[in-house]
């Protein structure tokens, strides 16, 4: 198994440098927002390992709210940031993106502050890459080569049974399954269809996740008798905190939605940037990171593959704080219309959306962290578009394909490879065709 890794480097933009920036990320573009596999400066299909990209400029319109607090307005530069999710190691990634794109990176990083002409592009990289607090991949270890020659499966398949509906109609599942084994049998030694063998899992990986698998519980029981002591004044105090909460939620500006409904629903599958401000105190760092901290921990050992929480239309998703943990970011790619995302949040992970973000300023009052907050729909699709960025370049590395039908094509080929099957297993796997 190949897992998956990311990569976040984000830089702040030099002011001067801003429209030049702007134009250099539009030039990569086929449509608005939408990369060509194939552009000049940045070259995404040429990168055999790369599943999504983006760069979005993080231009945070809501720095205002904290005047809820009569606190002075901050001030904080407008970052780049350059994010991806990739097979295997983040930093050979990083190594081959430059050999493959030095000179376009280096065009594009120019317009970022402290980049100057002779600085060793993958050390500052490297330098620049922000620590993801908590992580979520859809299925470890799906590599792009496992997906594109999976779909070609797919789709040699589907022509095989349209071409021959007529002969298999009437046979019983499991001759079907045989019959459509030796097609690929025959496909396979031809060189028409090619079934790669999973790269071995690297040993430093499964020590490391092994670590984090046990160590985090033996962290917090080694902290129980603290934690016995501090949480109930936490708690209380957090409760205390909901109930003067301030509420940001009105409608957001029509011509902020329209400009972001402009970049949607190019693709089965849509990118998703989010950024705001944390509420004041220590109560409240602490609320974020822990739940943060369980988030990471239980998409990493504890969720089912595909799955976060019941939703299974996210392909990957981070959650990156910056700013000295004053803001924060959330970065996703999933399946469907924004509408229909919020509404799998709201109606399937509810509770674990309300324990992140009450953290932030104006988000719709929380009841004891994870109750009301998103349940009143209206004001959480306002703060929710209000926070919303567009990405200036984002890219996929398979189009038209949404996390459902990757699922179904693993379960298609496992079928296939499979020595025994029960008689209502080959029924179930028909069905899939």
């Amino acid at each position: 198994m190949t897992p998956q890794s990311t990569f976040t480097i984000m830089a702040p933009i030099d002011p001067r440098r801003e429209p030049e920036l702007l134009e250099l990320l539009s030039s990569m573009n086929e449509a608005p927002g939408q990369a060509k596999g194939d552009n000049a400066l940045v070259p995404f299909a040429q990168l055999d390992t790369l599943h999504f990209a983006r760069f979005v400029i993080l231009d945070d319109k809501t720095l205002e709210d904290v005047r809820v607090y009569d606190l002075e307005v901050p001030t904080y530069p407008r970052y780049l940031a350059f994010l991806g999710d990739v097979d295997g190691d983040p930093t050979a990634f990083l190594e081959e993106l430059v050999q493959k794109s030095e000179q376009g990176l280096r065009a594009i990083f120019s317009c970022c502050e402290g980049f100057e002409q002779g600085t060793d592009l993958a050390g500052w990289m490297k330098d620049h890459d922000t620590r993801v607090i908590a992580n979520y991949v859809n299925c470890r270890g799906r590599t792009v080569r496992r997906i594109r020659e999976e779909t070609a499966l797919k789709q040699a398949l589907d022509e095989y049974l349209h071409t021959h509906e007529a002969v298999l109609g009437g046979d019983p599942p499991r001759e079907i399954l045989a019959k459509l084994q030796k097609f690929v049998a025959d496909e396979k030694s031809a060189g028409r269809l090619t079934l790669s063998v999973d790269d071995p899992t690297p040993v430093g990986w499964w020590i490391r996740n092994a670590l984090h698998l046990v160590g985090v519980p033996l962290l917090l029981l080694v902290a129980l008798p603290i934690l016995i002591v501090v949480a109930p004044v936490l708690v209380i105090r957090l409760r205390y905190l909901e109930k003067t909460d301030a509420e940001l939620c009105a409608r957001v500006d029509q011509a902020h939605s329209d400009a972001l409904a402009f970049l949607e629903d190019r693709d089965v599958t849509n990118q998703f940037n989010a950024m705001a401000s944390r509420k004041l105190g220590f109560v409240r760092l602490v609320t974020l990171l822990g739940v943060l901290a369980t988030v990471d921990y239980a998409a990493r050992h504890l969720v089912r593959p595909g799955r976060l929480g019941r939703i299974r239309t996210i392909h990957f998703a981070r959650w990156v704080l910056l700013d000295g943990k004053r803001r924060g970011t959330f970065f996703s790619n999933y399946d469907g219309t924004v509408e229909s995302y919020m509404d799998d949040f709201i109606n399937k992970a509810g509770f674990g959306l309300n324990a992140i973000f009450c953290n932030a300023i104006g988000y719709p009052r929380t009841n004891w962290l994870v109750r009301d907050g998103c349940q009143d729909e209206q004001k959480y699709r306002n703060f929710l578009r209000r926070h919303t960025l567009p990405s200036q370049v984002w890219y996929k590395a398979y189009p038209g394909l949404t996390a459902v039908d990757l699922e179904r094509n693993r379960r298609i080929r496992e079928g296939l490879e499979s020595s025994s099957m029960t008689e209502q297993a080959i029924r179930d796997w028909v069905a899939l065709l």
